[in-house]
């Protein structure tokens, strides 16, 4: 705009110098004398002005010619634009001027203003792509999906903006919801340019989605060869997608497929124990109690958790309570002091009713991390040492209202699991979920109220109690919060 007042203003000022020049000469009456090839010529003051004028004009014809000339060299020499470039370059200037004030409106969020300088410069360039793509992202920025979809499909024609146009038309189908051509779409872009991380992305997310875990370890192998993805972060999708494989192998009944992919999976994640839990199960399938245990133990060695217990339990399902206190004792050597080691070993002690030596074992988890697993076990152990329904039902209420202790919760909305899955319900997003302590509004996961049952069992056994009464009110709670997780 400056650039343009500017012109106008020394144009102005150009005349008004022509005008003042032709005023003076005029006033001075004074003839101007050529001599030219042996010829004398005579001019006047006006015809002096005129050949002035004439010889600017002939000099510009001159380089117009020149121009020309080397424009037909060019186009000789294989510049097939060489001509149209020298027709239209003023044209071509214009367009490339309202592209510009274009784009930087579409920059500052002018999106109606950088539509119309778009569709001024369609025309006036030699590749109209650039404002035919101007024009596609003024309207996806108005939210005009019909003109941004038919902008895009104008760009498909040529292979210099076939992507561009491809992904546009793959976002519009999103923001639709139709993922599923979408998903084409990207799968298509992703042919044209493999290493196209924001892509990869997208189709791994739309992967996930329908549960195609096979795509998706494909997808995300693509961005490993390409290192479009941190090498750490890989290997862990990798790892998780094929526990997915596992999975869903196993409901197929192709039992060696997912015993595979759950040692695949293992290998990539030595240390997450759902991954560790299903390759400890399909080792113990494969007859190989040893390495199903020494998965189990170095999970442990890392990061406690109940599955792996749980799946160190199974390898051994049928021996007596102090042979598994001695097993148990190999796992939570390494640090037993461990809040989730301590609540391990005091139901094992609970489970051998060795009921002093599981008080001891909690400690001070009372005071330090007060869980509602922590006071079950607490009313359990109450209960095995002969103590009062009114101490039993206590520790229960206090069971009831603590915190929940951890869960599987998204870290992008918060939602709690009780068992890991791959994509949060409430977000769509993959790997999301950590093992974690539970926001206080959450009921109680199983791993917490898996010891409700035992205690009010053993409620139900004092018929002739006469507050039983009151036990059945606090059982009825206490089923209520099983029945929640």
């Amino acid at each position: 705009m400056l650039w343009t007042l500017i012109k106008i203003l020394v144009f102005v000022a150009v005349v008004a110098a022509a005008v003042y020049g032709i005023t003076l000469v005029a006033a001075s009456g004074e003839t101007l004398t050529v001599l030219f090839a042996g010829y004398e010529i005579t001019l006047g003051p006006i015809q002096a002005l005129i050949a002035v004028l004439l010889l600017f004009v002939a000099v510009w014809i001159v380089l117009r010619i020149v121009g020309l000339v080397v424009a037909l060299l060019r186009f000789i020499a294989g510049d097939k634009t060489a001509f149209t470039r020298w027709f239209y370059r003023h044209r071509e200037k214009r367009g490339n001027q309202l592209l510009t004030e274009g784009m930087l409106a579409l920059a500052s969020g002018d999106s109606r203003l950088a539509l119309r300088k778009a569709r001024a410069a369609d025309g006036k360039l030699p590749h109209d792509e650039v404002a035919v793509l101007l024009a596609a992202q003024a309207a996806e920025q108005m939210g005009d999906r019909t003109l941004a979809v038919d902008s895009y499909k104008k760009l498909l024609s040529s292979d210099r903006t076939r992507f561009v146009a491809i992904r546009g038309l793959m976002r519009q189908k999103q923001a639709e919801g139709d993922e599923r051509t979408a998903r084409k779409l990207a799968e298509t872009a992703l042919k044209l340019k493999p290493d196209h991380s924001e892509v990869a992305d997208q189709l791994f997310l739309m992967q996930t989605h329908e549960r195609d875990w096979a795509a998706a370890r494909s997808t995300m192998g693509l961005k490993r060869r390409h290192k479009s993805a941190p090498k750490d972060l890989a290997r862990r999708r990798d790892g998780l997608l094929a526990l997915c494989q596992s999975w869903d192998l196993r409901r197929e009944g192709k039992l060696e497929e997912a015993r595979k992919a759950a040692l695949e999976a293992a290998k990539e994640l030595p240390n997450f124990a759902p991954a560790v839990v299903e390759a400890a199960k399909a080792q113990l399938e494969a007859g190989s109690a040893v390495k199903a245990a020494q998965l189990i133990r170095t999970a442990w060695a890392a990061e406690p958790h109940p599955s792996l217990a749980a799946a160190y339990a199974a390898i051994d399902p049928a021996e007596t309570p102090q042979k598994r206190l001695k097993r148990f004792g190999d796992l939570v050597r390494k640090d037993p002091s461990h809040p989730e080691a301590r609540m391990l070993m005091a139901e094992l002690n609970i489970a051998a009713e060795d009921f002093p030596q599981a008080r001891r074992t909690l400690g001070d988890l009372v005071e330090t991390a007060p869980t509602a697993r922590v006071m079950t076990l607490m009313a359990a152990v109450e209960r095995g040492e002969g103590g009062t329904d009114t101490a039993v039902k206590a520790w229960l209420a206090k069971a009831v209202t603590a915190p929940r202790g951890n869960a599987w919760v998204c870290e992008v909305e918060g939602a709690v699991y009780a068992e890991w899955q791959p994509v949060c319900d409430v977000c769509g997003s993959f790997d999301t979920l950590a093992w974690r302590p539970a926001p206080a509004s959450e009921a109680m996961p199983e791993v917490s109220a898996g010891m409700l049952p035992l205690i009010v069992g053993a409620l139900e056994d004092q018929s002739a109690d006469p507050s039983a009464e009151e036990a059945a009110t606090v059982e009825a709670t206490a089923e209520e919060s099983t029945v929640k997780a």
